[in-house]
């Protein structure tokens, strides 16, 4: 049984509204906290994240930054490391120049 163009058309559109959305909300949720961004993906469904929508190319263009070489970064504050004291980046910077590495080496 053949069925006509029209139904088909039908529902080749209300597929594609629906992975547009799909796409969209992965998109959205990237651009949030990574608590956001966490929440809304345990509810993904997994394989279909990564197997129907560019995930990677997404996330690369999401967590790009908006920082262009030159400019000044946005200015934080971050705890030492054995926790005595909270460190202002722009305190930093008026002294010497300051290499932040997120990552490890071993």
């Amino acid at each position: 049984m053949k069925l006509p163009r029209s139904i088909m058309m039908r529902v080749l559109g209300v597929l594609l509204l629906v992975y547009i959305g799909f796409v969209g909300v992965i998109w959205w949720s990237m651009q949030q906290p990574p608590e956001t961004f966490g929440r809304v993906m345990s509810h993904m469904p997994v394989p279909a994240v990564f197997v129907l929508a560019p995930f990677e190319t997404l996330w690369i263009h999401a967590r790009a930054g908006k920082l262009h070489p030159g400019e000044v970064a946005p200015d934080f504050a971050l705890i030492k490391v054995d926790k005595s004291e909270r460190v202002q980046l722009s305190a930093l910077t008026a002294k010497q120049p300051v290499v932040l590495v997120f990552g490890s080496y071993t």
